[in-house]
């Protein structure tokens, strides 16, 4: 069998490559197109990719002809709601879009799926084609990708969406615009594909308004499993992170997007409160798309602190768990990591508007206020961060988050996507003896007489 896997930043990167490895154990084959900055070429997850059997890295410029990956790139520019904020650029995006209507637009989103489509399968392949969960926000276009689906189906190819990242909060209003709970159609678009994987109930309920029971699949984490962790243990990068000859504890802290309601004024004063403890070392995580644009990596007081520093996009978050002896959240589902190394995570529930899965779960690892944070900062100093968590505990959050049907999570997702795979082409077989028999007499005849 094949695959057709469509990455297009870090998250889904860190989340799908656990599928395309195992995929690729399985005897099947395999075809990675990157469709977002070429410099994920260079990423350690997309190499260790390329050096599987059966695998092919590639990015999408080398796909097309310079003149077609231009029109490609261009059209999904006009398209990009990022794009469209921006002051007079967003303007000129607006009325270019709606001179240069999806009519003008469909030939060249067919004449770039149809060529992809062709490089990887046949017209006699089993196969599958992978997204991660794209939005009406995200930077490929929907219009784009529902020609892929709809082309690929014509094809009696299946068509899945696969997880890019976790639910870390457990509450429903966590955006600065959200004010009503009701269902997001931020996630209505996952509707044209024949199947949705969702690692959690917790992801499952954002999408189960538009999508009947049969198109969702609950199958557990691919990038937290057992399997995945053990192998990526040996793949990840060394921290490069210096520390001081004085530190006793090191800390690092995770940021959110921009658009999660944060209360950035607290989060200063908690910096600043850690970095007055001696023998502690901070560093802090901007998340991986848009941290730039938050406040607090601007913040010039914060430089001066000699004991505090921001980290690079260039060093990953695994890298900087690893390094770590405390962890520090604000509701990101990259911390899962450590509660499974029984890494001390502190969920800091109370510098944003959220309520966060692992306090949900896991009621000794909230924050409430800022004696919270003095008090267990101390504690760690004086008596080191063993037995942080309350065992129970962690273990149901990693049953009910992390391994849903069971430890073995990467089996269920190869099988899931064969099974899309040989239904599909089964159906088709399936229409095309139906489309025979019906032009043949004796279909006539059964017609005729209201037959089935």
């Amino acid at each position: 069998m094949k695959a057709l896997f469509f990455l297009r930043h870090y998250n889904d990167i860190d989340h799908i490559t656990p599928v395309v490895s195992k995929w690729s154990e399985s005897g099947h084959h395999g075809d990675v197109v990157l469709l977002g900055h070429e410099k994920f070429l260079n990423d350690y997850r997309i190499k260790y990719l390329g050096s599987l059997d059966h695998v092919r890295i590639a990015h999408i410029r080398e796909l097309l002809s310079p003149l077609e990956f231009l029109q490609w790139r261009l059209q999904t520019f006009l398209l990009i709601r990022g794009v469209r904020r921006i002051f007079l650029i967003g303007k000129l995006a607006e009325v270019l879009a709606r001179k240069y209507d999806a009519r003008k637009r469909d030939p060249i989103w067919q004449s770039t799926a149809k060529q992809l489509l062709k490089r990887t399968f046949t017209d006699t392949d089993e196969g599958v084609i992978v997204f991660d969960w794209v939005t009406s926000v995200s930077p490929i276009p929907i219009e784009w990708i529902e020609t892929i689906v709809t082309m690929a189906k014509t094809k009696g190819l299946g068509a899945v969406s696969l997880p890019h990242g976790d639910s870390p909060h457990a509450n429903q209003l966590i955006r600065y615009h959200e004010r009503a709970i009701q269902p997001n159609t931020l996630y209505a678009d996952a509707k044209i594909f024949d199947k949705l994987v969702v690692p959690n109930e917790l992801c499952a309920i954002r999408f189960r308004p538009f999508l009947n029971n049969q198109a969702i699949a609950v199958l557990g984490s691919p990038r937290y499993c057992d399997e995945w962790l053990n192998k990526l243990a040996k793949l990840s990068p060394p921290h490069q992170l210096s520390t001081n000859s004085d530190t006793r504890l090191r800390i690092v802290m995770f940021l959110r997007k921009r658009e999660f309601t944060t209360f950035w004024e607290e989060v200063n004063i908690i910096v600043n409160m850690i970095a007055a403890f001696p023998g502690v070392e901070l560093v802090i995580k901007p998340h991986t798309r848009g941290g730039w644009r938050q406040p607090l990596t601007g913040s010039t007081s914060l430089r001066h602190l000699p004991n505090v520093s921001i980290a690079k996009d260039s060093v990953h978050s695994i890298s900087l768990m690893n390094w770590a002896n405390v962890i520090i959240d604000l509701a990101t589902s990259v911390v899962f990591e450590a509660v499974k190394a029984k890494k001390p995570v502190l969920a800091a529930d109370y510098l944003h508007a959220g309520r966060s899965a692992l306090a949900h779960f896991m009621p000794e690892t909230e924050l409430k206020c800022r004696d919270d944070v003095y008090k267990l900062i101390d504690r760690f100093l004086t008596t080191g961060c063993d037995n942080f968590y309350i065992e129970a505990h962690r273990q149901r959050f990693i049953n009910e988050m992390l391994h849903v049907g069971g430890a073995d999570v990467l089996p269920r997702y190869v099988a899931l996507l064969e099974e899309q795979a040989r239904r599909m082409k089964t159906e088709e077989a399936g229409e095309t003896d139906k489309q025979k028999e019906s032009h043949s007499v004796w279909g006539q005849i059964k017609a005729l007489c209201g037959f089935h």
